[in-house]
Parts: C-alpha cells; structure tokens; sequence
C-alpha cells in the first residue's frame, strides 16, 4: 500500500466526519479503559473481591492491548480497515454491557480483555487510517483532533465516574457509555468511506522494520518517554496525599487540571507537530523531566504543583501526536507495520512505567518514584538527540 498518506479516494478535501467519528472512539476507548480506577471500590464490593483482585481486573486490558496491537494487521489480512475498524468499536460496546451485566469477577475479566483488544487493535491502525482520511499537510491536524478525544476524555472520565457512580452505580455508569458508543457506531458506519487493502502483512514484514536503524532507535525512545510518563503519573495520588497534603476535592481539581491543559497540547500538536515533529520529540521529555523534578520536594505550594502538573498535561497529550506524525512522516511506506510496533511498545512502557514506579515507591517512597521517571524521560531525550539517528535517511 504505497502513498498511503494520501486519500484513497478522489476526495481531496478529507473525509473529516470519518476524522471527528474517530475522535469520539478515542474518547469512549479512553473513558472505558480508564474510568474503572475512580470506581475500583464500589466495583470490588459489589462482585465480592479484593480491591487488589478489582484492580488486576484493570489492568488486564492493557497486557491484551499489547498483543491485540500486535496481531491485528496481521490477522485482518486483507480485509477492508473500515470493517475491521467498525468491528474494534462493535467490541467496545460488547465489553461495556458485558461490564455492566458481570454478576462475577471471572466474567469482568473477560469483558477487561475484550476491551484491551479494542483498545491495541483501534490504536495500531488508527494512524494508518488517518493518513488515508486526510491530504499528507494536514496529517498532523487531523492526529491532534483525534487525540483532543483522549484530552477530553483524560479530563473529565475519572470525576464523572466518581460522581455518576454515587448516583446511579458503578453498573449505571458503565450503560451510560453504551448508548453513547452505539451512535458512535453507526456514525463511523456511515463516515469511514471503504479502505481496501491488497497486501497483507507478515509477522517478517512488522519485525523486519526494527532492522532500520533509526525506527529502532526512535521505538526505544518512545519506550522510555512513556514508561517515564507513566512512572509519574500512576502514582500522583500518594504525592499529592503526602508531599502537597492535598485532599479528594484538591486531587481531583488538580487532575481535573491537568487533563484540561491537555487541550493546548492537542492544538500545539495540530499547529505545529507536522513541520517540527523532531522538536516535539525532543521538548516533550526535556519538559516532563524538568517538571516532574520540580515537583520532587515540593511541598506547601498548590499554585506551583497546580502550574506544574499543567505543564506535564500539556507534553502528555502533546507527547503522542509528536510520535504519531514522526512515524507518518518516516515510515510512511509501511504504516500499519508500524504503527503495531510503536502501539505495542506504548502499552508495554506504560505497564512497564507503572510497575517499576509501584516498586520505587513502596521500596523508597514517591521522591525517587519520581526520580525515576526522571531519568526514564531523559534517557529519551538522549536517544532522540540532534534528530538525525531517528529520522528515515533521504535514500529510503
């Protein structure tokens, strides 16, 4: 599938309806992966567990985002992306009334995994089919539109959560999302124009990319970038709890905050990723790193930590586009390949990011826990370097 940053269609203009469809998938995906963490205890106790047992339940959807990530382009072959993309969100909505429906904990795992596979399944094409939707110029607009779905969803999922479920129940919440992904359905039925493809793509043919130098390095970059992130960002609770002395109502301003500084990320990205894709790749851990030790310490000062923390939500969203318009721009000769790996290895930083950043904690407590995130995010910073070790050399 050669020029596949170009429309497959005469539509020069851009399918921009099918662009805004996927937005709001982004959203729902964002919202259902990440909503249970403010309803694990009303979750645990209404399926009689732990909440250690609630929160493994959640964390599950992530390891099946990982290999959904990359077995879906292999395994859909040939077939049409706008069918294999419309049964992602078919799934989604499975999983929300399978959640809503769990009368045990077997059965929430089930329908966590299910999710997880929408999840790696929608984000390692997604970046594809964008660059089939739109002209190649306005690539990286149409990849910040898309992520403002994650802002959104960032900023406002976990408090509506919270708050619906003291109203309605953890169950309620989760048939609230349903109907919502159903229009969503239907609305990508009728957007997506059809995207045939006439080559399908081999597990030698994905791997085969990590040959080229400058992808790998670029991969391992990402890699740190987002396991740093998520070493920080997984464990803002016990800080604000214990460094900033902050209660519930300050935790969620604070979150409610950060998500919100994700939109100047979104337009950043949409303004100006597409023309200085390498900057972005370069700011984004050298602010994240300068942020996060600025926070180690901190103490006393809401205002600092509240400017602080937007300033990280502003690289976090910021952050994505950057990676997504590098691989459109580098490896635009083999996208879905790409975009399995990179996908992959996102979601395995982000487990990995969480899980390290568990140990430092428990074993030295949240200053090094963010020390660590430190020095994750430099280290990609370091890979990134000049640009030129992750850029595709002229002759490809």
């Amino acid at each position: 599938m050669n020029r596949t940053h170009q429309n497959d269609s005469s539509n020069k203009a851009g399918y921009w309806s099918a662009v805004f469809s996927m937005t709001l998938c982004v959203a729902m995906l964002i919202a259902s992966e990440f909503m249970p963490v403010s309803l694990l205890t009303p979750i645990a106790d209404g399926l009689d567990a732990t909440k250690g047992q609630a929160g493994q339940a959640i964390s599950v959807s992530g390891f099946f985002a990982v290999v959904a990530s990359l077995l879906t382009s292999t395994v859909a072959g040939k077939l049409n992306r706008k069918w294999v993309l419309l049964a992602m969100t078919g799934c989604m909505l499975l999983s929300l009334v399978f959640i809503a429906l769990a009368p045990d904990f077997i059965m929430l795992m089930v329908a966590r995994a299910l999710l997880g596979i929408c999840v790696g399944g929608f984000w390692s094409l997604a970046t594809a089919v964008i660059m089939r939707l739109v002209p190649a110029d306005s690539v990286s607009k149409a990849l910040a539109i898309m992520y403002s779905g994650q802002a959104v969803a960032a900023a406002f999922a976990a408090p509506l959560g919270s708050y619906l479920g003291d109203l309605i129940g953890w169950r309620g919440v989760f048939w609230v999302l349903v109907p919502v992904v159903a229009v969503n359905l239907i609305w990508q039925m009728i957007s997506l124009p059809s995207m045939p493809t006439d080559k399908k793509q081999g597990f030698g043919e994905m791997f085969g990319l990590l040959k080229r130098g400058y992808f790998a390095r670029g991969i391992i970059a990402s890699i740190c970038v987002y396991a740093g992130a998520f070493a920080m960002f997984t464990y803002l609770r016990p800080y604000i709890e214990s460094e900033v002395k902050g209660d519930v109502l300050l935790l969620t301003f604070l979150l409610l905050l950060l998500g919100v500084a994700g939109f100047a990320g979104t337009w950043l990205g949409g303004k100006f990723a597409n023309d200085h894709a390498v900057r972005f790749l370069q700011g984004v851990p050298l602010v994240m790193s300068v942020v996060t030790a600025g926070l180690i310490g901190l103490s006393g000062s809401v205002f600092m930590v509240g400017v602080l923390l937007a300033l990280w939500g502003i690289c976090n969203t910021a952050m994505s586009i950057g990676w997504m318009t590098w691989l459109s721009q580098n490896v635009d000769d083999a996208p879905e390949a790409a975009g399995s790996i990179i996908v992959a290895a996102i979601q395995a930083a982000i487990l990995f990011g969480a899980a390290a950043g568990g140990v430092l904690l428990d074993g030295f407590g949240i200053n090094v826990t963010f020390a660590g995130s430190v020095v994750l995010t430099l280290a990609s910073l370091c890979l990134v370097g000049s640009g030129r070790g992750v850029l595709k050399p002229q002759a490809e």
